[in-house]
């Protein structure tokens, strides 16, 4: 019965995001600058300059067990990432206060950004907005979307990944509406 719940609740999830697409790799990434949960600005095209490589990735919030796991094996690789120049950048809609709730299942020490009104998530083409029928099914999980990202708009990423390099062209590109499947640790590092 669980497997059932779970495989309709991914169905319905995937035909709301059916519309978005996302970027393309050779595409130009659009240019953002932000503060990070750190309170340090974040500006793409500064970052560009002093690293070889950087990633950005967009995950739902600190109660999806799948973005958690993404999180927990970038932090536990940070070294190796850093080490070929990369920087890390997570973007997210949920509230300062889930985003230091994030870090404490994480331990993320990479930066993290709250797209308050999702101009990044809209520059990216990963944002959506959930339907009644997905967000009362949120909400019967016991995941109120309204408390987690402040407001009630229902907007939440495709947890897409992108890596840019120098010149600020996208080199990787992970989109995929299935919320569960993540790029590993080991393919990010094969492109970097």
């Amino acid at each position: 019965m669980k497997k059932f719940i779970l495989t309709a609740f991914f169905i319905l999830t995937v035909s709301v995001i059916f519309a978005q697409t996302g970027l393309k790799i050779g595409e130009q990434a659009p240019l953002f600058t932000a503060k990070d949960n750190m309170g340090k600005s974040v500006d793409l095209k500064e970052l560009l300059k002093t690293h070889k490589t950087v990633i950005v990735f967009f995950y739902r919030g600190q109660w999806c067990p799948y973005c958690n796991k993404q999180m927990s094996h970038l932090q536990d690789s940070l070294q190796y990432l850093t080490a070929k120049g990369a920087y890390v950048v997570g973007v997210t809609p949920e509230t300062d206060e889930n985003i230091a709730k994030t870090v404490g299942k994480t331990k993320a020490s990479f930066s993290i950004i709250q797209d308050n009104g999702y101009k990044i998530m809209k520059d990216y083409k990963v944002n959506y907005v959930m339907d009644d029928a997905l967000f009362t099914k949120y909400k019967g999980y016991g995941i109120d979307m309204e408390k987690a990202n402040g407001n009630a708009d229902h907007v939440l990423p495709v947890p897409a990944t992108y890596v840019i390099d120098k010149s600020g062209k996208l080199i990787f590109v992970h989109f995929d509406k299935d919320y569960t499947k993540r790029p590993s640790v080991k393919t990010l590092l094969a492109v970097l």
